[in-house]
C-alpha cells in the first residue's frame, strides 16, 4: 500500500507541475483546457484504487483505541472534514475539478487569500491530514498508520513543489502571502529560512 501511495503522490506532483502544463498548452492547446478534468479523474481513480487495496489488507491492530480514542478520533476527523469543506467553499469547485475548461496558463487566476486561506496557505492538505489522524485514532490499524505515514512523508515534498508552482504563477503576490500566512498552523513560524 505504501508503494501505491508513493505512485499516487509522485503522479500528483508531476501532473501539477507548471512546466508540464506550459508544454501541454503550447503543443496541444485543445487538450490543455480539459487538463484539470483529466487530472481530477485520474486522481480519483487512483485514490479509489488505494482504498480498494486497503479493503483487502489484513486488519492488524497497532493499538486498541478504546472508547476515548474512538471519540477523539471521530472528533478530530470531523474537524478535518470541516477544514476541508471550509477551504472548498473559498474556491470554485467546478474549476477545481476541471468541469470548466482551464483558461490559458498565461492567464493567472486570482490568488485566494480570504476565509480559511487567510489563516493557513494549504487548508486542503491540513484537512486531509487531520482526517487521516482521526481515522488512525478511531481504527488503530496498521493500514490507517500506513495511510497517515505516507501522507506525513509526502506533505513537505508536495507543499514544496506546489509553492514553487504558485510562486511561478503569482510571483511577488504569493511571496508576500508566504510571509504573512503560515503553511499549516496559525501562530507558528510562517516561512522557513
Amino acid at each position: 500500500m505504501a508503494l501505491s501511495w508513493a505512485c499516487f503522490y509522485v503522479l500528483h506532483s508531476a501532473l501539477a507541475a507548471s512546466k508540464l502544463k506550459r508544454i501541454l498548452e503550447a503543443k496541444r492547446p485543445r487538450y490543455y483546457k480539459w487538463y484539470r478534468l483529466f487530472y481530477s479523474i485520474l486522481s480519483t481513480v487512483l485514490f479509489l484504487g488505494i482504498l480498494l487495496q486497503a479493503l483487502f489488507l489484513p486488519v492488524q491492530a497497532v493499538y486498541s483505541p478504546g472508547r476515548f480514542g474512538q471519540y477523539a478520533g471521530y472528533l478530530i476527523a470531523s474537524a478535518g472534514v470541516m477544514i476541508f469543506l471550509k477551504s472548498l467553499r473559498e474556491i470554485s469547485l467546478p474549476s477545481f475539478l476541471g468541469l470548466i475548461p482551464s483558461p490559458p496558463f498565461t492567464t493567472a487566476p486570482n490568488l485566494i487569500v480570504s476565509g480559511i486561506y487567510s489563516q493557513v496557505r494549504h487548508p486542503l492538505y491540513l484537512g486531509i491530514l487531520v482526517i487521516f489522524i482521526g481515522y488512525f485514532l478511531v481504527s488503530g490499524t496498521l493500514g490507517a498508520l500506513i495511510h497517515l505515514g505516507c501522507l506525513v512523508a509526502y506533505l513537505p515534498v508536495g507543499i514544496y513543489f506546489e509553492e514553487k508552482n504558485l510562486v511561478s504563477i503569482f510571483g511577488k503576490s504569493y511571496l508576500a502571502y508566504q510571509r504573512e500566512v503560515p503553511v499549516f498552523f496559525p501562530g507558528l513560524p510562517k516561512k522557513r529560512g
